[in-house]
């Protein structure tokens, strides 16, 4: 299967008015700040929104964003392998801010909300840290929880996934209430 179409942001810029959004970040992250327009249907829900998205590409074209590009590309190559053919932004929103493109963030977000890069190396972080005090104050094997995180931060960047990510996408404040993606799926359905 061939890479997914990748828009820079320029040109994504240029042509916001006529595509359809789909951000697949937590909602957590989407909260944060995201491109004007986009609907938040995380990663995880994809195919479950897929009649949805169907019927928004058959009357336009899909833009998929995400923070980098990579949850979007995964997006992408699910949505391919139904017959949906779909965009994604080249750098995600990160690479949208960078030049200099605002991102909305709803008034409703309450209380500033933490991307998914920062909630991984929050945890990474302080799992290390934990291990190594352990380790100290306790007994050396506590040690194996640093070397834990290391090992998966390194398998992490060889295979540009992230399973603590996964883990943390799945708490509370990362996934969408049914009503609000119950809501979304009926925005882009009638798209």
């Amino acid at each position: 299967m061939t890479a997914p179409t990748a828009l820079g942001t320029g040109e994504a810029r240029t042509r916001l008015h006529e595509l359809t959004v789909i951000d697949v970040r937590t909602p957590g992250e989407y909260a944060g700040g995201h491109l004007p327009g986009a609907l938040n249907v995380p990663l995880d829900q994809i195919r479950r929104a897929l009649p949805d998205i169907r019927r928004a590409a058959d009357r336009g074209d899909i833009l998929v964003v995400c923070a980098s590009g990579a949850r979007s590309e995964s997006a992408c190559r699910v949505l391919a392998e139904n017959g949906i053919e779909t965009a994604t932004l080249s750098g995600g929103t990160g690479a949208w801010a960078a030049d200099g493109h605002d991102l909305h963030r709803p008034q409703s977000a309450g209380g500033a909300t933490w991307g998914m890069e920062r909630q991984v190396r929050f945890t990474a972080g302080t799992v290390v840290l934990l291990g190594l005090l352990l380790g100290l104050l306790v007994h050396p094997a506590f040690q194996l929880l640093s070397a834990g995180i290391a090992a998966g931060l390194v398998f992490s960047a060889l295979t540009n996934t992230c399973g603590m990510a996964a883990v943390l996408a799945k708490l509370p404040h990362n996934r969408p209430r049914a009503a609000d993606l119950d809501a979304t799926l009926a925005r882009l359905g009638n798209r």
